[in-house]
């Protein structure tokens, strides 16, 4: 849609263990849960993609935490989350 995604290193971080801690409270699927938690992430700016053409996005800690909340409620991980 020809938006540029850039992201913090804490934001990968966070991603990552959110993923692997997912993982550990419900089935271990290995990478699938990276591929759904980024799905999850991604969920809001697909859907604006259009309005947000030519725009550089930059996914930060927070906005990673914002975005997974109800994934990390629904597994109780958020309590791990620092």
């Amino acid at each position: 849609e020809g938006i540029e995604v850039k992201y913090t290193d804490e934001a990968i971080e966070a991603i990552a263990e959110v993923a692997y801690l997912i993982n550990q409270q419900s089935e271990d699927i290995g990478a699938r849960r990276l591929h759904t938690v980024m799905e999850k992430l991604f969920e809001e700016l697909s859907f604006n993609a259009p309005d947000l053409k030519g725009q550089q996005i930059v996914i930060t800690e927070e906005y990673v935490k914002e975005q997974l909340k109800d994934s990390l409620n629904k597994y109780e991980v958020n309590k791990y989350i620092l």
